[in-house]
């Protein structure tokens, strides 16, 4: 596979517009490179999401298995030129997922003439909460290798930057903040936001009770793709009981008390918290227990209270996807 030309970011003036905290992803998020004639086809068989929908930018999706549990959560980027005609794009993952995801594309890859491999001279950024002015008319995309685009997940996620590992981003942006990846990872706990390999463990986080519907990362109307079935029959029961939500903590649970159970002041089963930083984090719970006082119990120690939220970015009631 030809090694990407890099191009800079400098030649979109937008780009140095861009404001908030920049935040440095390149030791957790991993790139795969996927080019061939089949790419589009081969890619909409596996995803989630509908691969027409690149044409209008980034895409966020999960890879499922064939009893429909997300296996990995993915962010897919259309490169803008394919000068010798070969659909050419780009897949962002959690770093320890990037072997795994490798391997589940090539088991399916038969005869597809998909070349698929990974972009160790690429690095990921994210810029929170980023703001981007309109861009002036007749503009073109950004470079093929260079990738600068709103997160296709929620607004307050920002956006995505893809660039060379060499050589600091943050250089490139004068009105943004240097960040840094636990800044990252709290802001996306703060607003509920799922990612990686902990938040979503591989082969047993649905799709819909990790709001798939509500970060626009799934079609109902694409076609058969791999672990479709029980998610369509799901969505189209309408009955969803557990999902993923923001929780704040008394105190920050100890490393070995993760995945611990949550329950009411009664004792009563409410979920089960997930992943987190510090005092914010996130828990798989039964909607019927958001607003009720939960905690999580420590054995001989004092409980800690978790207090559970809605996200703002979620539908309003009468507007759920």
């Amino acid at each position: 596979m030809a090694r990407p030309q890099l191009l800079s970011v400098l030649s979109r003036p937008w780009v140095r517009r861009l404001s908030g905290s920049c935040c440095p992803l390149r030791e957790h998020r991993g790139l795969l490179r996927i080019r061939g004639p089949n790419t589009p086809a081969f890619l909409q068989g596996l995803v989630t999401n509908d691969m027409e929908r690149l044409r209008e930018g980034a895409v966020y999706a999960h890879l499922l298995n064939l009893q429909g549990r997300s296996m990995f959560d993915v962010i897919l980027y259309r490169l803008s030129s394919e000068a010798d005609g070969q659909p050419d794009m780009l897949l962002e993952c959690d770093m320890q997922a990037l072997g795994p995801i490798q391997k589940h594309l090539q088991v399916y890859n038969f005869r597809k003439k998909v070349e698929v491999a990974p972009c160790p001279e690429l690095s990921v950024w994210a810029v929170l909460p980023g703001q981007k002015p309109q861009d002036p008319p007749g503009e073109r995309p950004p470079s093929p290798v260079v990738v600068c685009s709103p997160d296709p997940r929620v607004p307050v996620m920002g956006w995505r930057i893809v660039a060379g590992t060499k050589g600091n981003i943050t250089d490139l942006l004068p009105k943004a903040q240097p960040g840094s990846y636990e800044e990252y990872c709290k802001h996306r706990y703060e607003h509920g936001v799922p990612e990686g390999v902990k938040d979503l463990p591989p082969g047993v986080a649905l799709p819909l009770e990790s709001n798939l519907v509500y970060m626009n990362g799934i079609s109902f109307s694409k076609g058969c793709y791999l672990g479709q079935e029980l998610t369509a029959r799901t969505h189209h029961t309408g009955v969803i009981r557990k999902r993923l939500v923001p929780v704040s903590l008394s105190s920050p649970l100890p490393t070995e008390c993760e995945e611990s159970e949550i329950v009411t002041l009664s004792g009563k089963a409410a979920g089960k918290y997930r992943a987190g930083i510090g005092d914010l984090g996130l828990a798989l719970l039964r909607l019927e227990h958001l607003g009720v006082e939960l905690q999580i119990k420590l054995g001989d120690r004092e409980p800690v209270n978790v207090n559970a939220s809605t996200p703002h970015w979620w539908p309003k009631p009468g507007n759920t996807p």
